[in-house]
């Protein structure tokens, strides 16, 4: 049932250092700031900050009250506050109101700001515009990282998407790069890096020049190969729906910095809150699993437990004391565990088993095959008539667009009229950053020549024939799923039968229908040792890739190891359903995957991010 991991694969590095780098940080800049003091903490830092030092840790550092930034007038009394927040304009500027609001009442205090995990010279221009630059005291917290499991780590910046890809804002690339800059000098030397896509490129450079600022020191390498890899290179994967426990889990309950809570409809009583890690005996075995598996396992973990609590009868005194002594708290904490993701799978399989799930999911297929196109437009026209939902509805537009390379004039202009009398003609804004991205686009006249664009490309090299391929050029964004389809057989034959039971390739996670793009990728360049061999899939991909030799490591053997581990950073987001399929890559061919993330993503957070509907 639950995969096992080859004999030799190697170990992982332990990044529990990486959280007690943040810790140490932190108290030393709270430290900075003598006596008692309130600590105004911004919202989307509260669950991070738990991860790394909790209440009581705070307190030790003569933290007397804590509040969470509300963008209202506070109610703290003390003589030293004390602000950590993220680098936002909107957060600094209401700062700057509550010191101005205590300057005008005549009110003494000391102020602090602690920006994460970098401060930006746009924040301290508007400290100066507003006045108060001289009266606060500004730091940075270097809280790069946040390991959330033994093989995922994620810098919590969900607004990296939305900023970099459709705002055109390159703040965080220098972010990525201290990231990359920090396990290098944690885990490295590494000795080969590879990566595809403009923001993959600017963040190793960025993360060079690092390297070259700072001493260098010859240390045994326990990360071998990085690969970058930008999100925008494949966005048809985290558009599918995702059929994996994790991922199902992350979409129905939200999962927020590895934590899940669970309602009353899955305990049948009070809401928990769950960490989902390798910690968890039960969620490690079905996290990577797809959902048609999971009841099976449970069930039969469901026996493995009754059984061991039977042991029990015709048991003396003696072997009772040894069972309730050594076993039976062990046995009780995977019983309420198994309780929990039983009560979790019943929510699920209520939501997602339903007729209209397994239409989605049917229609989903047939849009990655490229089959039955005309009943594919009906089902989402029917979704956006029955309001279904306004996230899934605008999923399936997108995941059409793509797919498609465009959608015909004639479907986009219906399409979009349908969608707006649905759902507001407020979300016009929405189409236009969907269509900014390349995710929602119609069809230009004479795009469908696009096929020929490398034959012209060929035989004409006159200047005409050299605008010509600019031209056609400035189209690929948005039309080369079918060949990059199968140039890599990224959907397998469809008359194939797929054992879900037993996983073949890394199809099993989209229910054998689809290779994700991104992870794909990965496994090629591994392979091929660079993007030799591939020059096609990048030219369809819009270039930029890059393969760079680093340092070595020291002896052979440790070398081998470190080769081995593989640390992927996705620049835009991660899904859960990736990281399943790089976990079953890493089994097939004997690397382990370090999956490190600007945020774990999905469908509706990728999508929701896109909404403007503020005119």
């Amino acid at each position: 049932m639950a995969h096992s991991a080859r004999r030799d694969s190697p170990e992982l590095p332990d990044f529990s250092l990486l959280k007690r780098l943040a810790r140490d940080q932190l108290v030393y800049l709270l430290e900075q700031l003598p006596g008692k003091k309130d600590l105004f903490i911004e919202a989307d830092l509260m669950s991070p900050l738990d991860r790394i030092a909790n209440v009581s840790t705070l307190k030790e550092h003569e933290v007397d009250k804590l509040y969470k930034v509300e963008y209202k007038p506070i109610t703290s009394t003390s003589d030293q506050l004390c602000f950590l927040i993220r680098p936002r304009i909107k957060t600094v500027k209401w700062i700057c109101d509550v010191a101005n609001a205590d300057k005008a009442t005549g009110k003494f205090r000391r102020y602090k700001i602690i920006f994460t995990p970098q401060k930006f010279y746009a924040c301290e221009a508007v400290l100066e515009e507003q006045g108060i630059f001289g009266d606060v005291t500004t730091d940075e917290w270097a809280f790069y990282l946040l390991p959330l499991d033994d093989d995922i780590i994620s810098l919590e910046l969900p607004e990296f998407f939305r900023d970099n890809f459709l705002a055109g804002d390159q703040r965080w690339v220098r972010t990525a790069g201290s990231a990359l800059h920090l396990l290098h000098s944690l885990y490295g030397p590494f000795s080969k890096v590879y990566g595809i896509g403009r923001c993959s490129k600017m963040a190793y450079e960025s993360w060079r020049e690092q390297v070259a600022e700072g001493e260098q020191r010859t240390r045994q390498a326990e990360i071998g190969r990085v690969f970058l890899i930008d999100r925008d290179v494949d966005f048809v994967t985290p558009l599918c729906s995702q059929v994996v426990y994790e991922g199902l889990v992350d979409d129905i309950f939200r999962i927020k910095c590895g934590c899940v809570e669970f309602g009353p409809d899955v305990t049948s009583d009070k809401s928990v809150k769950v960490m989902l890690n390798s910690q968890d005996k039960v969620f490690n075995e079905i996290r990577n699993e797809h959902f048609s598996n999971v009841f099976g396992f449970l069930s039969q973990k469901a026996r493995n437990l009754q059984t061991a609590y039977d042991k029990r009868r015709g048991m003396d005194i003696k072997q009772m004391k040894t069972f309730v002594s050594e076993e039976l708290k062990g046995l009780k904490q995977e019983h309420r565990l198994l309780s929990l993701h039983i009560g979790a799978s019943e929510s699920i399989m209520k939501k997602k088993t339903k007729q209209d799930f397994q239409e989605l999911l049917k229609t989903e297929h047939s849009l990655l095959e490229g089959f039955e196109i005309r009943e594919c437009i009906s089902f989402i026209e029917e979704h956006i008539n029955r309001q279904v939902s306004m996230i899934q509805s605008l999923r399936l537009l997108c995941l059409l667009s793509i797919t498609e390379n465009g959608l015909m004039p004639k479907d986009y202009r219906s399409l979009k009229a349908q969608y707006l009398q649905s759902y507001g003609v407020d979300h016009l804004l929405t189409f236009a950053n969907l269509r900014h991205l390349g995710l929602l686009v119609e069809q230009q006249p004479g795009e469908t020549l696009t096929v020929m664009e490398s034959k012209v490309g060929k035989l004409v090299n006159d200047k005409t024939a050299g605008k010509l391929t600019d031209a056609f050029s400035s189209l690929a964004r948005k039309s080369n799923f079918r060949a990059l389809s199968r140039r890599l057989n990224l959907v397998p034959k469809s008359g194939e039968e797929y054992d879900l039971r037993v996983p073949r390739d890394m199809a099993y996670i989209f229910s054998g229908a689809y290779v994700p793009l991104s992870c794909k990728l990965i496994e090629q360049v591994l392979e091929r040792d660079g993007w030799t061999g591939l020059e096609e899939v990048t030219k369809l991909l819009n270039g930029n890739e890059f393969a760079v030799t680093g340092s070595n490591g020291a002896d052979s053997k440790a070398k081998n190891d470190a080769q081995r581990i593989i640390l992927v950073m996705f620049l835009g987001g991660c899904t859960f359903s990736e990281i399943s399929a790089l976990r079953f890559l890493g089994r097939e061919k004997g690397y382990k995957f370090i999956v490190v993330a600007t945020a774990i993503t999905n469908s509706s957070r990728l999508l929701e991010s896109l909404l403007d509907n503020h005119v």
